[in-house]
């Protein structure tokens, strides 16, 4: 019995994915990273990483997104063309560059970004701590402290939750978008604090890295937890026994968005007063004043 041979579309499917597990594997490699590192970096297992480099694997575009996320690459890259083959070192040095460096660099690569060194973003989970230290940043630089989801509020004339539950998450992201674009056009000197899930949002993230400094606030995933329902927010934990867990899967899947940020603050283990310290530090390491 004869083996029933494939169809030209599977022969070009197979191709296509041999294709992109070997601009995956040469991204990775030009970035000097291990398998074992770029899985922890993108939350996607090591049996998928390495089927995907064999050729094998059906990835998702969820997972491609956040394994070109760890890879400081965009989807189409991989999916692409080879690329200009400079653009891994250029990729592997900005990530190894001071926060001063990489400004300079955002400034030089996009003069259309006006004004950005007088705008600060906190990025970061919620329990990250962006609105107490925001605030105090603030007060400290006599900058302005805007929330991102009160001016979505304002713009909407409703709660956030109402936003979502009438709109859904895709208008929800769309008036976050207006938002963002709204303040970068209307104040050139503030402290903002985002959103935890707008770096998920590829275009509006871009947007917030050309017009503000970002600083991500980090915690460990207890403190995140404690720090929530210190708030009165009982939700996380709420007949969910899984609650740590999807929230370590939460950070570990948003790590290397994150760390796009121009700086980093990590806030676990320290007093209010000496975060708000190293945040002031960081932000004056930028530039910014």
């Amino acid at each position: 019995m004869n083996e029933q041979r494939p169809t030209e579309a599977e022969t070009s499917a197979l191709a296509f994915v041999a294709k992109v597990g070997e601009q995956v594997r040469r991204a990775r490699e030009r970035n000097g990273l291990t398998r074992k590192r770029l899985s922890e970096l993108s939350g996607v297992s090591l049996r998928y990483l390495a089927q995907l480099e064999a050729g094998e694997g059906n990835i998702s575009i969820a997972l491609l997104h956040r394994v070109a996320a760890a890879l400081a690459a965009r989807v189409e890259a991989l999916v692409g063309g080879d690329g200009a083959p400079e653009a891994g070192r250029v990729a592997l040095l900005y990530g190894a560059a001071s926060p001063a460096a990489r400004a300079r660099v955002l400034e030089i690569l996009d003069p259309q970004a006006h004004g950005r060194r007088e705008r600060i973003a906190l990025i970061g989970l919620r329990g990250a701590g962006k609105t107490t230290l925001g605030r105090r940043l603030g007060e400290s630089l006599k900058l302005p402290f805007v929330e991102l989801n009160r001016e979505i509020e304002a713009q909407s004339g409703m709660a956030v939750n109402e936003v979502i539950a009438l709109y859904g998450q895709e208008g929800y992201r769309r008036l976050e978008r207006q938002a963002v674009e709204r303040v970068a056009a209307t104040r050139e000197r503030l402290v903002l604090a985002a959103a935890g899930g707008l770096v998920t949002a590829p275009d509006t993230f871009s947007f917030l890295l050309a017009h503000f400094h970002t600083v991500w606030l980090k915690a460990a995933p207890e403190e995140h937890m404690q720090r929530v329902r210190a708030q009165g927010d009982e939700r996380p934990m709420a007949g969910n026994p899984k609650a740590m867990e999807e929230l370590n899967a939460l950070l570990a899947g948003r790590e290397a968005l994150y760390a796009s940020a121009a700086a980093t603050v990590d806030t676990s283990g320290r007093t209010l007063a000496a975060s708000t310290a190293d945040l002031e530090r960081a932000v004056r390491g930028l530039g910014v004043l």
